[in-house]
This record gives structure tokens, sequence and C-alpha cells, in this order.
């Protein structure tokens, strides 16, 4: 699934993310509205992580996506 189809179907989808991120907030997840690069912000904010750890992260998340 590419990112396009991930964020038309944002509401779906932020339950897997949340799998995968469970630290982030509902409201938080809401506030991204499937966009990614706030995504990739919010990820590396709230897990000190490296930007390409958190671009891995959500490669590894859109190929997972296979709904």
């Amino acid at each position: 699934m590419n990112w396009d189809q991930i964020q038309g179907k944002w509401t779906e989808m932020k339950g897997y993310a949340k799998e995968k991120w469970g630290d982030i907030t509902d409201d938080e997840f809401d506030k991204v509205a499937g966009r990614r690069e706030q995504l990739a912000g919010l990820v590396q904010q709230k897990y000190g992580l490296a930007k390409e750890e958190v671009e891995k992260q959500i490669r590894d998340f859109e190929r997972s996506c296979h709904c």
C-alpha cells in the first residue's frame, strides 16, 4: 500500500499505527491525519530516534498495510 492510500484510509490505518507506535496518543494520531512528514516528526520526537530509523519504520509500516 502506498502512502496516498494510507492517508486516504487514515481513520482505519491509525489503529495499525497505534499498534506499531503505542506511545503516541489517539489525539496525536488525529492531528497527524495521515500526513507522512508529520508522523515521521512525531515518531522521532516520541521515541528519540534518528531520522533514518524513523524512515525505515515508516517504510516497514507502509509495506505491512494490506487493507
